[in-house]
């Protein structure tokens, strides 16, 4: 089959899709991913076709803007989705062009192709990446709950009726109105989150989609920092650590509080400020690592709860201490603090010295639970095979 899908965002919204492509691939379909064109080399050095869809902008740093001037989890994730809304209005004639001639388009989480592909008459499955944005078709329902669910509704349905609006579609009442009735694979391990008994059957969990990154090599530098004592803790906040300018303020908090705490530690991100930051001994900038290969260095993990990260975390056995930023990133803190792998998450707009102190001391006095459980998860995790059975599912639908 001739498959093609649609992304944007930051790298946690491109990953998943790259991880589908290329065990799609694998079993012989020809796959096209489009996505922001600062992602031609991330998808490319992956060995998936690449096609370049929207504006040439490096979206985390737009997005760490626009989260800069919003310490409001709810209003940071509404600007967020507006500008990636308008974007992803904007291409639409990219994303049409694209479709043609495919025999599938997976759309993603973002609804990206949906439209497009209904247009053209072409066969669509989604993906879901977050389940309170599926529909509880099967669930009994209120007055009330069926008034405030129909205004929500109309609210998600209204960017996505611009862009029917080019084709002369019909208006949605809802954005579950486009989402596809043949099939809908959602990336989530069952044993992290219970498939709810309200949704349509054609809502699928497959388990997580990864793959571990054999070929990296770590540089000598950090290889020798990591052999010359305990276990550090991992910083990881991904695009969240993008800044807008220089933060050393917030740098400075966590580097005091593992200090404080004693902590030996690996931090990615923040490359602004440490341009002139001088780290203690005890830890280590390390750039781009990837999580297959870092998290299992590590003793626990302090990380922004994004959608991979939060799955990686659990993949690979190691406890977290969440600190959401935005919305979406609340709801992926409390499955991990649901399976007993996490403290209880950190805002991020009660970060300071202390707050980080504190929790890397209830993460140590529960530590061997909480590393238990982790790997448990992870075992239980390992069993599953998300993208064998995602690519089994996308063929057997068809």
């Amino acid at each position: 089959m001739k498959i093609a899908m649609f992304t944007m965002g930051t790298r946690g919204d491109v990953q998943p899709y790259i991880y589908l492509s290329r065990a799609l691939i694998r079993n012989g379909h020809e796959v096209t991913l489009g996505s922001h064109p600062c992602w031609r080399k991330l998808i490319e050095d992956a060995g998936v076709h690449f096609i370049p869809i929207g504006p040439d902008i490096s979206i985390e740093q737009e997005a760490a803007v626009i989260r800069g001037k919003s310490s409001n989890a709810v209003l940071s994730m509404l600007k967020t989705m507006n500008f990636v809304f308008k974007i992803i209005q904007n291409s639409t004639k990219d994303v049409y062009e694209a479709c043609k001639g495919n025999d599938l388009i997976i759309v993603s989480h973002s609804q990206m192709g949906a439209t497009e592909a209904e247009v053209l008459n072409i066969p669509t499955v989604n993906v879901t990446l977050q389940c309170e944005m599926i529909a509880q078709k099967n669930k009994p329902q209120t007055f009330l709950n069926k008034l405030i669910g129909g205004f929500i509704g109309r609210q998600m349905a209204k960017p996505y009726n611009k862009i029917r609006r080019v084709y002369g579609l019909k208006p949605i009442k809802d954005a579950d109105s486009i989402i596809s009735h043949r099939l809908d694979l959602i990336p989530i391990s069952k044993y992290v989150l219970q498939r709810s008994p309200y949704w349509e059957g054609h809502h699928i969990m497959t388990g997580y989609w990864y793959e571990d990154d054999e070929e990296f090599t770590p540089s000598a530098k950090l290889q020798t920092f990591l052999k010359s004592g305990d276990k550090p803790v991992i910083l990881a906040l991904g695009a969240m650590s993008f800044e807008d300018k220089a933060e050393t303020d917030k740098l400075d908090m966590f580097v005091k509080a593992f200090e404080k705490a004693g902590c030996r530690a690996v931090i990615q991100g923040f490359q602004k400020s440490l341009k002139n930051y001088k780290l203690p001994e005890t830890m280590i900038a390390c750039g781009s690592v990837p999580h297959s290969w870092l998290f299992r260095q590590g003793r626990f993990v302090i990380h922004h709860c994004g959608f991979g990260t939060t799955a990686a975390s659990m993949i690979y056995g190691i406890p977290s201490i969440p600190i959401p930023h935005v919305l979406d990133q609340m709801g992926f803190a409390m499955q991990l603090k649901d399976v007993n792998v996490a403290v209880e998450p950190l805002k991020a707009k009660d970060l300071s010295t202390q707050t980080i102190y504190k929790a890397i001391m209830d993460m140590q006095d529960s530590y061997e639970e909480k590393c238990r459980s982790a790997k448990e998860i992870a075992q239980k995790i390992n069993t599953e095979g998300g993208l064998s059975e995602a690519v089994r599912l996308i063929e057997e639908a068809l």
